[in-house]
């Protein structure tokens, strides 16, 4: 996608044909993004779409570290008839070197009416089946932590993209005007930290907002949500001047788009000193909601991200836990136990109150790590990095449940049917919500940028 043509502009000077050369060139593409028909699809923020939409949100689970597939959505029967060996599918590259394959405990049957087979680590989740798209065959292309972390999140290794999030903001607008549209929770620091949710040069507003829900007193989610100093009638006339200083700025130098984003950005905020004190108290929900989902760090963030959703939140990305818990180099099998525990009961809560509030339907909620575990042995009892072939899945926003897509090998190892790759799954995600990931761009620096850069392709297998 290009930016409007010379003839469409009007006159410049020398100061302004530099400034929009810069920064001010990206602004130029979305306006030509939304020089739609009129007759388009829009988003409930009224952003006009490429295709009628699915989905109008989107529930990241992101388990950091990085589960292994086979304990959990992709039973390997033959990982077990052969532990202690090491078969030749085996021999593959990854961040270090493994022994032979390694027994998983896990059990499997079928469940729902779909009579797809879940572990039985996943009582809970396995009754809601019915509702989600197993993805058995994703792969990427680093085995380290920090590159799949940024390819899962921002589309490509290199640390200077914006993340998906800031993508789908940018593409769809936000629907609460007095909340962010991207909201990141994390009891910690996941590895990488901020720059998984930057917007890096998209304009700054789409950039997501960290929230640490270690404490759930709301003052603390949100440190400094109140000036102490001015009450909120003097600082909306401070905000009123600015906007008109911005005003007479913009009319003698042009468009800056980093200003927009940064005064958006102080709306933003100056608004949710109305809302996110009611957005983030969970002690508004009912004792039989918060015994529904559980308790613990990533419980809390479930209900939250399911409050934050009805309320308008374009994007909330929970990761399970502080640093990479699910990183089981030793230890594993005592490890996910304990894991799959936790994400049980919360995730099942999650899947089933937005089905019951009406919100499962036009809610994308996507479950994996940045890669998966291999199914060979490291220090005798944890599996390493694999990111050859592993299990991510999707629930609403217009997937089709009850499926499974794709195929590992006979130990789980490597991708061999229907390979979906991560540039193929923001792919999807992004036609799910109404956006053409090839016509999704943004000029910056002489090109025309995109999630998926050059590669991705739409699963239709997977969409209802």
């Amino acid at each position: 996608m290009l930016p409007p043509s010379n003839s469409e502009a009007t006159s410049i000077d020398r100061r302004n044909l530099l400034q929009t050369l810069g920064g001010g060139m990206g602004m130029l593409g979305a306006a030509s993004m939304l020089a739609q028909p009129a007759a388009a699809a829009t988003s409930s923020a009224g952003r006009v779409l490429h295709n009628p939409p699915k989905a109008k949100r989107v529930i990241h689970l992101f388990m950091n570290g990085g589960p292994f597939q086979c304990d959990l959505f992709d039973p390997k029967p033959m990982l077990n008839k052969f532990a202690g060996q090491r078969p030749a599918e085996a021999d593959l590259v990854t961040e270090r070197k493994t022994g032979n394959l390694l027994a998983s405990p896990a059990k499997f049957k079928p469940a729902g009416n779909s009579g797809v087979p879940v572990s039985d680590l996943l009582p809970h989740l396995s009754k809601h089946i019915d509702d989600i798209c197993v993805l058995r065959s994703m792969h990427a292309d680093n085995p380290n932590h920090g590159p799949a972390l940024l390819q899962m999140n921002n589309g490509t290794i290199l640390p200077t993209r914006p993340s998906m999030g800031a993508w789908f903001l940018y593409g769809l607008g936000t629907e609460n005007q007095n909340l962010p549209g991207y909201v990141v929770l994390c009891p910690g620091r996941p590895v990488r930290f901020s720059i998984l949710w930057n917007s890096a040069f998209l304009p700054s507003a789409h950039q997501g907002t960290y929230i640490n829900h270690s404490n759930l007193d709301p003052a603390k989610m949100v440190p400094y949500l109140r000036n102490e100093q001015w009450d909120r009638q003097a600082q909306r006339r401070q905000l009123d001047l600015m906007q008109k200083l911005n005003t007479a700025h913009r009319e003698m130098r042009g468009s800056d788009p980093a200003l927009d984003a940064r005064m958006q950005s102080m709306e933003t905020a100056y608004r949710m000193q109305t809302q996110a004190n009611d957005a983030f108290d969970l002690n508004q929900e009912s004792k039989t909601t918060r015994e529904n989902y559980g308790s613990g760090h990533f419980a809390n963030g479930c209900l939250l991200a399911r409050r934050l959703v009805e309320r308008g939140v374009r994007f909330v990305q929970l990761y399970y836990g502080n640093g990479q818990p699910w990183d089981t180099h030793s230890k594993h099998d005592e490890s996910v136990k304990k894991l799959a525990k936790n994400i049980d009961q919360p995730t099942a809560a999650l899947l089933g109150d937005l089905k019951q509030r009406g919100l499962l339907e036009d809610t994308l909620v996507i479950w994996g790590g940045e890669f998966g575990r291999t199914p060979t042995s490291e220090n005798g009892n944890g599996r390493d990095h694999n990111h050859h072939g592993f299990t991510m899945w999707m629930a609403g926003g217009g997937v089709r449940g009850g499926m499974t897509y794709g195929e590992t090998d006979d130990f789980g190892f490597k991708a061999v049917q229907d390979k979906m790759h991560v540039h193929d799954m923001h792919a999807t995600v992004l036609h799910l919500l109404g956006l053409d990931h090839e016509r999704l761009t943004y000029r910056y620096a002489g090109r025309d940028y995109r999630l998926t850069d050059v590669h991705g392709r739409i699963v239709q297998e997977i969409i209802a």
